[in-house]
């Protein structure tokens, strides 16, 4: 009785201070396998297959450390995690690392204790309405009934949206996107509102997508990435450079179709670096030398990850946009490796 009431007393920032004390690299490989929290099921971005093997532009970031710590990009077990319960079940150690449509903001960043190792969608809110309602500009959104996700950004950024316009709304709360796709279609709200990725890919779900129509307003930045707990830097570092390995690798034009080449050695010292044939970047992360060679072998990197699972020959029909690499105007942007 004791311990469940001094359980439930414990802040999440508590929760994540114990966890990671323990050291989430040894008990990974220990293990043997990579929990790793996603989200209930975002077309394109976190999805099972019909054998239940999980799918997506973040579910790839799950596969990439998995293949640099243990390699196996399969040796992951997939926890669905909402609005909600994302944060509890990674603070508690129930998961190794949250890999969810999860924004980078200040009090999750330093209140709730949680490292955000980088952003691999640079995203913004929108507005999804059906197309007989008439409605060209979230301007006119006044009086709308809204479905929107509990325990997230966008509920913030929606009050603050319709109070700077002086427009009011009344919300329809909802918990999973597989939610709020069904009262949407079934009319319970006007509008659905969430990340523009979420509604891209919730609209290429529907039986007659043209249908329904994303509003041109964008009300928030919401910059999306993996996050580890507080306090457990030797992981931490393991999974921002798994992730950055995968946007190095575009950059530097290393992909799946080549990697096996160029590991053999190249005339970049960098590539060199990376992959293994030159250095000690793998022992610096307490992995074996091919750690990055893995990462981007599980999937590809960045550029084929994003084309595949939610590029513009995809039914979810992405365009690159702000997560186009730096040099073609984008933000992508990999620290070196050096």
């Amino acid at each position: 009785m004791k311990k469940s009431v001094l359980f439930g007393a414990l802040t999440v920032a508590g929760l994540a201070a114990t966890a990671a004390a323990a050291g989430t690299l040894d008990d990974v490989k220990a293990r043997g396998k990579l929990n790793c929290g996603v989200a209930t099921g975002v077309p394109g971005f976190a999805t099972p297959d019909a054998n239940g093997v999980w799918n997506g532009f973040d579910v790839a970031v799950c596969r990439a450390v998995a293949a640099a710590v243990l390699s196996d990009p399969m040796a992951v077990e997939f926890v669905p995690t909402t609005g909600k319960t994302r944060f509890t079940a990674l603070a508690s150690g129930e998961i190794d690392m949250l890999a969810r449509n999860t924004t980078w903001t200040f009090s999750r960043d330093v209140d709730l204790k949680f490292t955000f190792v980088g952003v691999n969608y640079y995203d913004g809110q929108g507005f999804m309405v059906p197309k007989e309602l008439g409605v060209s500009s979230a301007k006119d959104l006044d009086g709308a009934t809204v479905c929107i996700q509990t325990g997230t950004t966008t509920e913030l950024n929606l009050a603050d949206y319709f109070r700077i316009n002086n427009m009011s709304y009344e919300p329809v709360p909802i918990e999973t996107n597989a939610e709020a796709q069904q009262q949407y279609l079934a009319g319970a709200c006007d509008v659905y509102t969430t990340d523009a990725s979420g509604l891209a890919a919730t609209r290429a779900t529907f039986e007659d997508p043209s249908a329904h129509v994303l509003l041109p307003e964008i009300i928030s930045k919401e910059p999306l990435g993996p996050l580890v707990r507080h306090g457990d830097d030797e992981w931490g570092d393991v999974v921002r450079w798994s992730l950055n390995a995968l946007i190095a690798a575009e950059e530097l034009g290393v992909s799946s179709a080549n990697i096996a080449e160029l590991s053999k050695g190249t005339d970049n010292p960098e590539i060199n670096r990376m992959l293994g044939t030159e250095g000690t970047l793998g022992e610096m992360l307490g992995l074996d030398a091919e750690w990055a060679k893995r990462a981007i072998m599980a999937g590809g990197n960045y550029g084929e990850v994003f084309a595949k699972n939610i590029g513009e020959n995809t039914p979810i029909g992405l365009a690159r946009g702000l997560n186009a690499q730096w040099k073609d105007g984008g933000l992508q942007y990999a620290p070196p490796f050096r």
